[in-house]
């Protein structure tokens, strides 16, 4: 059967996508890389990936506001500007030589307020380009955008770049973003606010109430508390990552973005079959078996002997990861009114990451009696996460509207029964 066209909307969201995750994967291999030629120790370069979640924590709901009330378009430029001016002082920083950890955590916090604002928009977004039976395709191939370019194309040059010159991959980076926002402005008309409900005053809905939706979706914060537990395993697994390729397999800076690349294979290959997966075993299966992958796949990575299994249990985890994505932003969409799906995504992102940060200086705690040694204990959690959540995410199906063959962007009904919370939840990644 002939693939349908997601419509020429959507591929302009994707290439605008494509350009801003190029700047993105650029940029974010070269703190790292620069913060490890400050400092070795596991516990400063453990702040610095903490620092990731900050941002979600305290914009997770605010961002969530202003693409509810705000031309999503605007928001998305906005987004991408911040993290250009970000990147180009980080630049002249390295350039003059006052480049420090301080500074480079303060810009791993800007930046991350841009993708806070940049990522919530882009989801918002989706469902008003593209029908509701297509949004598997549509998640899989934004994903999959993400993935491929930021490990097959930006780690790999960003490593190259590095080598050439330590403030060149924040150039390149800055200029993605610029390109990045031009793009974002160009989407049709239909991206800047969720079409209107027939029926309904469409008046602005108070932020007490978009909370109160979710709390009230009994399946939706099950899965929210599930992201949480499984999302913190994975933080602490993945608190020193650099640090391992480098100090524990001998990997050259110059060479981090290859293995990457590698590593790349299985988030790729994750992202562009999930929704094929999803339409032939359902929803919940794939959920299951995305969130334990990623739990086996990475404690094959903390027992690996050398570097080729290491990237392969990487690319294990990178699959299960990708895999799990694409339903649980699927299910977000399908199961939130448009009108309040910015802030929705804001809260259930505020609410999942907010023990990442401190799983991942756990992680890197444990890190300093060995650099595999969280890779084991984050992924034996995130596996026997999902092992106890198993119900829960089977479920997944049951929550599904019956009708999916609406048109763009309707108010998505909630389940007529909602779901009994089980005794124990467990949580996803994204």
């Amino acid at each position: 059967m002939a693939r349908e066209s997601l419509g020429g909307g959507f591929g302009r969201l994707f290439t605008a996508a494509v350009s801003s995750n190029l700047a993105d994967g650029v940029g974010r291999l070269a703190i790292p890389l620069t913060a490890v030629s400050l400092t070795t120790d596991p516990l400063a370069i453990g702040l610095l990936s903490a620092l990731v979640y900050v941002p979600w924590l305290f914009f997770g709901v605010p961002a969530g506001m202003l693409v509810d009330r705000i031309d999503r378009r605007v928001a998305m430029a906005v987004a991408n500007v911040v993290r250009m001016v970000t990147a180009a002082a980080v630049a002249v920083s390295i350039a003059t030589g006052t480049v420090s950890i301080a500074v480079l955590a303060v810009a791993t916090v800007l930046f991350g307020i841009g993708e806070t604002l940049f990522d919530n928009a882009t989801n918002a977004v989706v469902p008003s380009l593209v029908k509701r039976r297509q949004l598997g395709s549509a998640n899989g191939r934004i994903q999959g955008a993400q993935v491929g370019v930021d490990m097959f194309v930006a780690t790999p040059v960003s490593g190259v770049l590095y080598a050439i010159a330590v403030a060149l991959p924040m150039v390149v980076s800055g200029a993605g973003y610029v390109i990045a926002a031009l793009l974002v402005l160009a989407l049709p008309t239909a991206a800047a606010r969720p079409a209107p409900v027939p029926g309904d005053d469409n008046a602005p809905v108070p932020l007490k109430e978009a909370l109160m939706f979710l709390w009230r979706h009994r399946y939706l914060r099950a899965m929210v508390l599930f992201t949480s537990v499984v999302g913190s395993a994975f933080a602490l697994a993945q608190s020193v990552t650099v640090l391992l390729f480098v100090d524990r397999f001998g990997v050259t800076e110059a060479a981090l973005g290859f293995v990457t690349a590698g590593i790349g294979v299985g988030g790729l290959a994750g992202s562009l079959t999930a929704g094929a997966l999803m339409r032939r075993f359902g929803t919940g299966r794939v959920l299951v078996l995305g969130s334990l992958l990623g739990g086996v796949g990475l404690v094959i990575t903390g027992l690996a002997p050398n570097l080729w299994i290491a990237m392969a249990g990487y690319a294990v985890g990178a699959y299960g990861v990708s895999a799990w994505n694409v339903p649980w932003a699927t299910l977000r969409q399908m199961l939130t009114p448009g009108r309040i799906l910015g802030r929705v995504i804001g809260a259930a992102r505020t609410v999942s990451w907010s023990m990442m940060p401190v799983a991942t200086l756990l992680g890197a705690w444990l890190a300093r009696s060995g650099l595999q040694l969280p890779f084991i204990v984050g992924g034996a959690i995130a596996a026997i996460a999902t092992v106890v959540g198993i119900p829960l995410l089977l479920k997944a199906d049951a929550q599904v509207p019956v009708d999916v063959e609406d048109d763009r962007d309707e108010e998505a009904p909630m389940p007529v029964q909602a779901v009994p919370l089980p005794g124990a939840v467990t949580t996803t990644q994204e």
